[in-house]
């Protein structure tokens, strides 16, 4: 079986998950050939558990090693677009973890980059889209079912970290470090789905709370406001304070309304598309009746193996992706 040779820059928390997974053989077209960290604990932990792998101190060294033909970028936010940068124009195929970067001008430039490599892939880890409840909230947004995106509310609000939390790591909650606080750590697959599902929103309006609930410097109470092309509206709200904290999110058309709450999708399916209904009822009062149905998926939740899985199968075969890494950026705006 043909396999992609791939290097993992950054072996912390994902990396290591990522090194796991592979360990477990959830990846059988793809072997780790390669692995960077700067931290030397990190370094020993590859040494001892992926044996034949070849360390490396800094992933530019990686990159012009020679010893891999991919590589899967799972460093701090800022490292992203110029580690993405080095490999394209070295030839390599790239994933990067989320989020794409920090700043909209550096991922663009990675973007760029990748759009003069064309025969090279790029994938950006956005496990969240692998989800069966949102893969078909996807399906049924995008074949109609719902009608017109009328509005969407989204309460995320289960994150949440005590200041141990942030004290953990020097880098942790700081812009130098990080970039940013909920919406840049714990939210980028949220804001990657909710574009994905709904469209790019054409104004934002957001109040941001730097340090409210914690000894940080960045954001961890978010409340944003939001309007599509065709007039639709939409809120999000985060926090890394709240507790027990909510995961709702809801998305109505004129035809019908998602649901997504507690590992259920429920639809509210309307008897006629509303904006009909308004227009020729000839009663002031009375909305158009509606069933509710439990929708039924798949249950396949492929999670980050997925990704990997999809990543190795458009190198070797040009199968889809999960996420086009140039899709990064989107949620990131």
């Amino acid at each position: 079986m043909a396999k992609v040779k791939l290097g993992i820059i950054g072996v912390g928390n994902m990396g290591t998950g990522h090194s796991k997974n592979y360990l477990d053989g959830l990846m059988p077209e793809i072997e780790i050939t390669a692995v960077a960290d700067r931290n030397p604990a990190r370094r020993e932990w590859a040494k001892e558990n992926l044996p034949g792998v070849k360390v490396f101190e800094e992933g530019v060294d990686l990159i012009h090693s020679g010893a891999c033909e991919a590589v899967l970028i799972a460093t701090p936010h800022y490292q992203h677009p110029p580690l993405a940068i080095e490999a394209f124009k070295n030839g390599l195929h790239v994933m990067v973890e989320k989020p794409a970067g920090v700043y909209t001008l550096q991922v663009r430039e990675m973007n760029a980059e990748a759009d003069r490599h064309p025969e090279l892939t790029f994938g950006m880890m956005f496990n969240q889209r692998t989800n069966c409840t949102y893969r078909k909230m996807h399906e049924l947004i995008h074949s109609g079912a719902i009608g017109d995106l009328k509005r969407v509310n989204w309460i995320i609000t289960d994150w949440y970290r005590t200041q141990f939390y942030y004290d953990s790591g020097a880098w942790r909650a700081t812009w130098a470090g990080e970039g940013g606080g909920v919406l840049l750590n714990q939210c980028p697959h949220q804001l990657d789905l909710l574009q994905w599902l709904c469209g790019l929103p054409v104004r934002v309006r957001a109040a941001c709370h730097e340090g409210k609930w914690h000894d940080i410097e960045v954001e961890d109470d978010v409340t944003a406001y939001f309007e599509y092309p065709n007039g639709a509206t939409g809120v999000f709200i985060t926090t890394t304070a709240d507790a027990p904290g909510t995961n709702r999110l809801e998305i109505t058309g004129t035809k019908a309304t998602l649901i997504c709450q507690d590992g259920k999708l429920i639809m509210k399916k309307l008897e006629m598309d509303e904006r009909e209904w308004c227009a020729t009822c000839q009663e002031g009062f009375r909305a158009p009746s509606y069933e509710t149905i439990e929708v039924e998926t798949d249950g396949q939740n492929g999670q980050h193996p997925a990704v990997l899985n999809a990543f190795a199968a458009h190198i070797l075969r040009g199968e889809p992706l999960v996420a086009d890494g140039r899709e990064g950026i989107n949620g990131l705006m």
